[in-house]
């Protein structure tokens, strides 16, 4: 698959959707930020779209390396929906367990499975409204399948992208939701999904919460959080 790099004299922009302002700024954030992940990978393991939703859903309030390491097993005992959807669930519980919220989260794995045997003939929907209806899969989860499978336009917002967004000066927004618009409407959409991981990628590796490491970081200069202090 290949992902979108936004052009340095900015042809991609729409004009009416950003401040010309701000196009400058974005370019450069852009052209760092890929040149410092080139060729980024999805952090989590998975061969399909059937893979990715478990992936995902298990993915909430832990590791990817953590939800890597139990994918396996899940994928083996259960390698379609079919299968999971007809699980038995203290058998799933124990599998991911070590990934936490196991009951929560094993209960929205097999609703999900139901739902797409029934509703969607044992395929992954690709609509917002109809991810989303799948339990477990909210908009960032239903994003990230979105742009990894079908390559559509979406903003993966998680924790990192937020403050690293916030830090860099693009949103005041906290709300996952409104910050998923605000930065869809200035970046345009063939770049979303390589905006998106990098800026992730970038959160993990650099601009942490708590200690950030602006130092090394190669946006340092031209960030508007690295004199003032990070917030």
């Amino acid at each position: 698959m290949s992902y979108g790099k936004m052009s340095e004299d900015g042809d991609d922009w729409n004009s009416s959707m950003y401040n010309k302002a701000l196009k400058p700024y974005l370019n450069e954030l852009m052209r760092r930020l890929n040149s410092e992940y080139p060729n980024w990978r999805p952090p989590l393991n998975y061969r399909n779209p059937y893979e990715l939703f478990v992936a995902v859903s298990l993915s909430a309030q832990t590791t990817d390396v953590a939800v890597n390491r139990v994918t396996p097993e899940v994928f083996r005992l259960y390698p379609s929906s079919r299968e999971l959807a007809s699980a038995d669930i203290q058998e799933l519980e124990e599998i991911i367990h070590p990934l936490g919220f196991f009951r929560r989260k094993a209960g929205n794995l097999l609703r999900g499975a139901k739902r797409m045997e029934e509703e969607y003939g044992g395929e992954l929907p690709r609509e917002m409204e109809e991810l989303t209806s799948l339990s477990g899969i909210g908009r960032k989860s239903a994003n990230v399948i979105r742009s990894l499978i079908w390559e559509l336009p979406g903003i993966i917002v998680d924790t990192h992208f937020g403050r690293v967004c916030r830090r860099l000066g693009l949103t005041e927004e906290s709300d996952p939701v409104k910050i998923e618009r605000a930065i869809g409407a200035i970046v345009p959409e063939k770049c979303h999904i390589d905006f998106s991981m990098t800026v992730n990628f970038h959160g993990r590796k650099y601009c942490m919460s708590r200690k950030p490491n602006c130092d090394a970081c190669p946006l340092a200069d031209i960030c508007p959080s690295h004199e003032s202090g990070s917030k």
